[in-house]
């Protein structure tokens, strides 16, 4: 069988995931700043799944924009620099306080945010009154007058009831994200719950009889679990909600066990164990049951599988159908995407066929890396019956620097990397200056 092109694999993944975007389940978001503060992670870069009108106009009470004095308009009139206006100053209004009553010919010293009082209808800014500072009260509470050289607009510096959002108004359509001024409006018109999109739900997958946890002493042939963490974090970043549980071992049964044993999940993630090797875990474990593996014209990245497996659902878990009787039932189906095991190769797999599609089921901005185009800093050979992606930064003048080889162990070099580099196929080579395509990976 000849080996899919990248295109076509993507097309595969896309349309296995397809049916995660019908249909999408909802959850409720509790909203208050202890949660927000406390449980900050539920809260990053969820998306409204239903439009949110405001329940109560915004600002909720005619306030003033400045510190200075509450006064009627009217009372300014005649005044001037020769014929100053003189009010009489009235009692003090803080922001929190109620706004009481203004008689005419007086003026309120009134702090930013706080309420208008009845009868006053402008504010004029400390730094305008004579003297430009609020005055010390007496112990009755009176204070000597306050001038002002000028008329005043009605209006001014006041904020009105309603000037930026009114009752009814929509807040915010479905579809949108939700970040700091999102989550303040809503909060400021006292909006308790919104319905979101509830993340995918990802069962992740690491395979391999020599993977062990960080901290663990090490046998001879055993290596560090890296692709947990790595595939854990790329999924969470594309908006997803990730189980990972390890599978140490290269025996089907023993991945079946734990997949009996995980929690219903939208899609399942394996890593490793897909190759041609006498024991691929995930290949004869999950061949049977319906995910097919085949070769993509990729480098580092070739070996991929996809599919569906049935599963039958006995509490919360999710259980191979193959492994429990048919009484079990009922029945549905989740999707499997499956990469190969080296770090370098599940990272390129992730960026090239699942991250685009996640992230757009999430409503996160900028699904699809953008692809821009660049000299190479030096001339590179790659396989032209592959579209090889190989690890580089940027420098400053612009040009492209490759770091480390090819080589799909090298996840040092990726980690130092900004960008990923391609290279078709049909290209053998490259010479230094000449332009080659390029996704930056440094957000």
């Amino acid at each position: 069988m000849s080996a899919r092109t990248i295109d076509q694999h993507r097309d595969a993944v896309e349309a296995l995931l397809a049916p995660l975007f019908l249909n999408r389940a909802t959850e409720e978001l509790p909203l208050s700043s202890s949660r927000l503060t406390s449980d900050a992670d539920s809260y990053r870069g969820r998306i409204l799944a239903q439009a949110v009108d405001s329940p109560v106009a915004l600002p909720p009470f005619d306030n003033s924009q400045m510190d200075g004095y509450a006064l009627r308009a009217e009372d300014l009139a005649a005044a001037s620099t020769l014929a100053p206006a003189t009010l009489t100053v009235a009692g003090r209004i803080a922001a929190g306080d109620p706004g009481g009553q203004l008689l005419p010919g007086t003026a309120a010293p009134i702090m930013t945010g706080a309420p208008i009082p009845a009868g006053a209808d402008a504010v004029v800014p400390i730094e305008q009154a004579d003297p430009p500072r609020f005055l010390p009260q007496d112990s009755d509470g009176s204070t000597a007058g306050v001038s002002f050289l000028a008329p005043v607009q009605v209006g001014s510096f006041v904020r009105t009831t309603g000037s930026d959002v009114r009752p009814g108004d929509r807040l915010l359509d479905a579809g949108t994200r939700l970040g700091p001024a999102q989550y303040g409006v809503l909060a400021g018109t006292g909006v308790t719950t919104v319905t979101v999109l509830r993340r995918i739900r990802v069962l992740l997958i690491a395979t391999g009889h020599e993977i062990r946890e960080s901290g663990e002493s090490l046998a001879a042939g055993q290596i560090y679990d890296s692709n947990s963490v790595i595939l854990g974090q790329a999924l969470q970043d594309a908006g997803c909600t990730v189980t990972a549980m390890p599978c140490r071992s290269d025996d089907a049964a023993d991945l079946l066990d734990l997949l009996a044993g995980a929690p219903e999940v939208d899609l399942v993630v394996t890593v490793g164990g897909v190759s041609a090797g006498a024991r691929e875990v995930v290949r004869d474990a999950l061949g049977p049951l319906g995910v097919t593996f085949q070769h993509v014209a990729m480098q580092p990245g070739g070996p991929q599988g996809l599919g569906e497996i049935s599963r039958s659902r006995t509490g919360s878990s999710t259980v191979p159908v193959s492994t429990v009787p048919v009484s079990t039932v009922p029945v549905s189906t989740v999707p499997v995407v499956t990469f190969p095991g080296n770090p370098v190769s599940a990272l390129i797999s992730f960026e090239v066929f699942l991250r685009p599609v996640l992230r757009r089921l999430a409503g996160l901005p900028g699904p699809d890396r953008e692809l821009r185009s660049a000299p190479l800093a030096a001339p590179v050979e790659s396989p032209a019956g592959k579209h090889q992606l190989r690890r580089g930064i940027q420098r400053p003048d612009g040009a492209l620097d490759l770091v480390g080889g090819a080589s799909s162990h090298l996840l040092h070099a990726y980690a130092t990397a900004t960008v990923l580099v391609h290279l078709p196929v049909g290209v053998g080579s490259v010479a230094a200056g000449e332009p080659v395509d390029y996704w930056s990976i440094d957000d």
